[in-house]
């Protein structure tokens, strides 16, 4: 039986821009059921038309797009797709969305915008799909749950600095759509007496992963810092792969890991992938490694995991309550090499549990 086409509201102040992106939608196989020139026309489209995915621009007229995502979230919760500069500065205004409750974005390339939205159609159509998929219900029960522990955050993290964990462990996590607030929930929740090398890899472009990291940085216990060609890392320290290349081991020895970057995809279509960094770690690390799988579209981790699980290291995948976009959990799930299915709350719980000595 066939799927049915998503339903979406196109957001921007330019006529222009708002045709070109409708256009590209429909030929993708997407219903345009309004557009809007401002904020106010799209929350009042969103209450009308109830969507099953909004494409926003940042800046307009009268009520921005940060201002109107946080309207849509508060008065009918749709799935919201940004889209945004691809500059740094567009990726401070896309976190602060993401923080609003957009589920994902599509960064707009540099030069002439109305090329490059048509140079990247198949990428935008494929994206809009992915988001207009997300389940905004597992958000909001995550974040009930979250609020019923009465643990405020960090809280977990620094009952367990007494706690005596093995030597060396290292972390791997991979996340696509939806994972940004996903994976800063299992760094916030991890004490620095763990010890861990963390490699983080989301799938982001190479303007935006340096702004992530310095958000994860400032929202854990760790030294968060973007990935470059040779960096070091030891214990207590977080590398996030870089945009537009793959982040591989290139060298481990006694807990202290070197990293190279490239620009090879290995055939896996998307850079970086999770795959190959996962992939490069099995082959590379002789120390207790956990991978970890978080919410996202697509298959990218699935072989991953399974390398991970060859060498002997615990695999974990969030669980289809909480994750946003249940794709990559599932794939994971399904090779039959996932140790342990999570909520995203208990996620660094089953980590630390893991690796603590005794276990």
């Amino acid at each position: 039986m066939p799927t049915r086409s998503p339903r979406a509201v196109v957001v921007d102040d330019s006529r222009f821009m708002r045709e070109l992106i409708s256009d590209v939608l429909r030929d993708g196989g997407v219903t345009v059921v309004a557009e809007a020139s401002d904020g106010h026309e799209a929350v009042a489209a969103v209450t009308r038309h109830r969507p099953d995915v909004v494409t926003m621009d940042v800046e307009m007229p009268r009520m921005n797009g940060i201002d109107a995502v946080e309207r849509i979230m508060d008065e009918q919760p749709t799935p919201v797709l940004m889209l945004s500069a691809y500059t740094e500065d567009g990726a401070d205004v896309t976190f602060e969305a993401l923080d609003k409750g957009a589920v994902d974005f599509f960064a707009k390339p540099g030069g002439e915008v109305s090329m490059g939205v048509t140079r990247q159609k198949a990428q935008l159509v494929e994206k809009v799909k992915s988001v207009a998929t997300a389940d905004l219900s597992r958000r909001t029960r995550s974040r009930s749950r979250t609020a019923q522990t009465a643990t405020p955050s960090g809280t977990a993290a620094r009952t367990t600095e007494t706690a005596s964990y093995v030597d060396n462990p290292t972390l791997v996590i991979g996340s696509s759509t939806g994972g940004p607030g996903a994976v800063e929930t299992v760094l916030s929740e991890l004490p620095l007496a763990a010890d861990f090398r963390v490699l983080v890899v989301q799938h982001m472009p190479d303007a935006f992963t340096g702004r992530f990291a310095d958000r994860l940085d400032a929202r854990s216990e760790y030294d968060v810092r973007e990935a470059t060609d040779g960096a070091r890392i030891g214990g207590g320290e977080v590398l996030v792969a870089n945009g537009g290349t793959n982040t591989l081991v290139s060298h481990y020895n006694r807990g202290r890991m070197r990293v190279k970057l490239t620009e090879d995809d290995f055939d896996k279509g998307v850079q970086p992938s999770v795959d190959v960094t996962m992939e490069s770690v099995a082959r590379k690390v002789d120390d207790p490694v956990v991978g970890v799988i978080l919410t996202g579209m697509g298959g990218d981790g699935a072989d991953g995991i399974e390398a991970l699980s060859r060498a002997g290291a615990y695999t974990v995948a969030e669980s289809e309550e909480s994750a946003v976009i249940y794709g990559m959990p599932k794939r994971a799930v399904e090779t039959g090499c996932i140790d342990s299915v999570e909520h995203l709350d208990d996620v660094a719980a089953d980590v630390l549990e893991h690796v603590r000595e005794g276990n």
